[in-house]
């Protein structure tokens, strides 16, 4: 589908159906933390009220028009998103200014800027890419603006050099970073409890694979910023960590407590839909943060939840019954959500979800929302395609059970929940999930093609064109995106799955790029970027040996021998196995190095003798086996690929630092005869 390349100043009417649309800023130096906000700006170019900037501390407007949504990595970089609903923006508001800021450094620093304007069924509206940025620290990526009754996008690329503060302060919002004794967030007696961030550990440090974190001191509740006469705080908040429930008085191990949701009598079918939809109701009301975090995936605003079970509707002369009906309120507005459930290996219908699309756009509700096994390949992809024509005045959104659960190990492992009971009632609903009879499985199965597939690898007659290869490839990528999720929620920090950035508007594309790949060289390649690590975790299935290939590159030290370099290194894998190997690569091309870690431990100069040049980086390669069955169940290959993900990160990912560089050492003449030189 073409969509406009916008230049600088250039603008473009949105198409009038459209009401709902998310604007993705990108950038191309994932390293780099760039804090996505947004600034619904009247006529004079300012915010009305400090309600007006959202950003990661405020993720809404108080209309609930604007959305914050967080940010996800790409194989380019990595981008944020932003959601607005055209239709509920207040007239009194002229302008959406689409803004990014940095802490550290500047944006001349980020490469390739972009900005990327999608409708609600994830297709490509209008786009503009820049690499102007200098010195600014905070740059204006575009704008979303009305006139004369028309919606349209402007491509602004400018910036300034003030930061968030400062960028905020520009456009009116009172800024009050000034230290205070209590946390601002915001929980008050509606339910809008802002999300704690996940502990990103100290400067250098990679996330541990099974963190131990202290639990914090008790914190009175906060006073709104507001209330308080004070403005908006742009520094980041306090993390929150849960405290389980022990039951400690069983006379024997065997002693099983009473389960809060029972999987006694579960059947396969409706029971299992019903069983699991009504379990996730429940839990949801009773959890305003499990609530708000699932919610937001599904685009809903920030309020109260609450969610009834097989609603009928009339539709003709037949009647329509979602799975559940979801209403969130927050002050005069409410959100609804209609939402379709499948287990097991149950799959969504077209017919189905169009039908409560017909049922939700004449009764003026948000989204229809399905949820099933099936794990999206990125964020915002759909598992069925619907007549786009039915999504003008409502949109479709797909959840999977994996992204349930992950939302609830988030919050029980690392933080937004401080009450003992609502922990336990969480965890009952994950040990729930976690049950084979639940059919909420996390990734469970490659696919009813995959041993076809697999076989003619081996035999090597597969061909890239073949249907049946871009359907295991878009499995594989489903795979992969489970696997950064997995991680997420193990480590407290955004694990993402990188793509190309052309990838994610265009899975046709993608899965054509996997299956090629697989059908040339007979791997699969997933790449995980995770925070605070030395590396990258690269996963490699090669289907041709039947083996795990899992990897990460990290840069060698800038200064000092070849030999120094690799004593650098051997320093950090005193614990890791010795059968990973480890790759020198050298300023001189041709003199790269491999050898087994054992042996370089025995003999560190096989890895230097005769090479030239300077050691520029280590790569670190590990091997599992995959599993022997043919299958692609859980128990064959998708265990193989998730237990060597967790085993190499475990166990060599973990363990590496970047190298950092001594500080700049002082003129060691004494400062006297600095003097006396400087009185000559």
């Amino acid at each position: 589908m073409e969509f406009p390349m916008l230049s600088k100043g250039q603008n473009v009417s949105l198409p009038a159906e459209v009401e709902q649309i998310d604007v993705v800023l990108g950038w191309t130096e994932s390293e780099v933390e760039v804090d996505a906000s947004a600034l619904l700006l009247n006529a004079q170019g300012k915010v009305r009220s400090d309600e007006d900037f959202v950003f990661y501390n405020q993720p809404e407007s108080t209309d609930g028009s604007i959305r914050f949504l967080g940010t996800s990595g790409t194989e380019e970089g990595a981008q944020a998103r932003i959601a607005i609903d055209l239709s509920t923006v207040p007239e009194d508001v002229h302008t959406v200014a689409l803004v990014g800021s940095v802490a550290e450094g500047r944006f001349g620093d980020l490469g390739k800027l972009a900005l990327r304007v999608v409708d609600g069924a994830g297709y490509t509206l209008a786009e503009y890419v820049t690499a102007d940025a200098t010195t600014e620290s905070a740059f204006v990526f575009g704008e979303v603006y009305r006139r004369n009754g028309e919606w349209k996008i402007r491509a602004v690329g400018q910036g300034w050099e003030s930061g968030l503060a400062g960028l905020a302060t520009d456009f009116g919002v009172d800024i009050d970073n000034e230290p205070d004794l209590e946390l601002t967030t915001g929980d008050d007696s509606s339910g809008s409890v802002e999300p704690a961030a996940p502990p990103n550990g100290s400067a250098g440090d990679a996330p541990q694979l099974v963190p131990e974190l202290p639990t914090p001191p008790a914190v009175a509740p906060a006073t709104p910023a507001k209330a308080r006469g004070r403005g908006v705080r742009t520094a980041k908040r306090a993390v929150k960590k849960s405290k389980p429930v022990e039951f400690t008085l069983a006379e024997q191990d065997t002693w099983q407590p009473a389960r809060l949701f029972s999987v006694i009598g579960v059947g396969t079918g409706e029971e299992q839909e019903r069983r699991a939809t009504s379990a996730l109701i429940a839990t949801m009301q009773a959890m305003r943060p499990f609530a708000r975090a699932v919610c937001a995936r599904m685009g809903a605003p920030v309020g109260v939840f609450e969610g009834y079970v097989e609603v009928a509707y009339e539709r003709g002369e037949t009647k329509v019954i979602p799975d559940a009906v979801l209403k969130v309120s927050r002050g005069t507005r409410v959100w609804t959500g209609l939402l379709e459930v499948k287990t097991g290996n149950g799959k969504l219908k077209k017919e189905q979800l169009e039908n409560y699309l017909d049922v939700a756009r004449k009764k003026k509700y948000d989204v229809v929302v399905s949820l099933s096994n099936d794990v999206p390949a990125s964020a915002g992809e759909l598992p069925v395609e619907v007549d786009r024509r039915k999504l003008a005045k409502v949109a479709l959104r797909h959840l999977s059970w994996a992204e349930v659960a992950h939302e609830a190990r988030m919050l029980l492992s690392h933080g937004g929940i401080d009450d003992n009971l609502q922990a336990w009632i969480l965890a009952e609903f994950l040990r729930y999930l976690d049950h084979p009879r639940s059919g909420a499985a996390e990734f469970v199965d490659m696919g009813r093609h995959w041993v076809t597939v697999r076989d003619a690898v081996t035999a090597g007659t597969l061909r890239a064109g073949d249907q049946k290869a871009a359907t295991v490839a878009d499995t594989w990528v489903s795979l992969s995106r489970h696997l950064a999720l997995r991680l997420t929620a193990e480590l407290g920090v955004t694990v993402k799955h990188i793509l190309p950035r052309r990838h994610g508007s265009d899975p046709a594309a993608r899965n054509a790029a996997v299956a090629e790949r697989l059908a040339t060289d007979g791997v699969f390649e997933a790449v995980l970027r995770i925070p605070e690590t030395a590396g990258d975790l690269v996963v490699i299935a090669d289907v041709r040996t039947n083996k795990i290939r899992c990897r990460t590159t990290v840069e060698a030290p800038n200064e000092g021998t070849s030999g120094r370099r690799l004593s650098w290194l051997l320093k950090q894998l005193k614990d890791v196995p010795g059968d990973v190997q480890v790759e020198a690569v050298f300023s001189e091309r041709g003199n790269e190095a491999c050898e087994h870690l054992d042996t370089v431990r025995a003999d560190p100069k096989v890895l230097t003798n005769g090479r030239s040049g300077d050691i520029v980086s280590f790569s670190l390669e590990q091997t599992f086996p995959m599993g022997g069955r043919r299958s692609g169940t859980a128990a064959s290959f998708i265990t193989s690929v998730t237990s060597s993900t967790d085993a190499f990160y475990g166990t060599v990912v973990q363990q590496l630092r970047e190298w950092v560089p001594a500080a700049p050492k002082q003129n060691e003449q004494p400062r006297s005869e600095i003097a006396e030189s400087e009185g000559e």
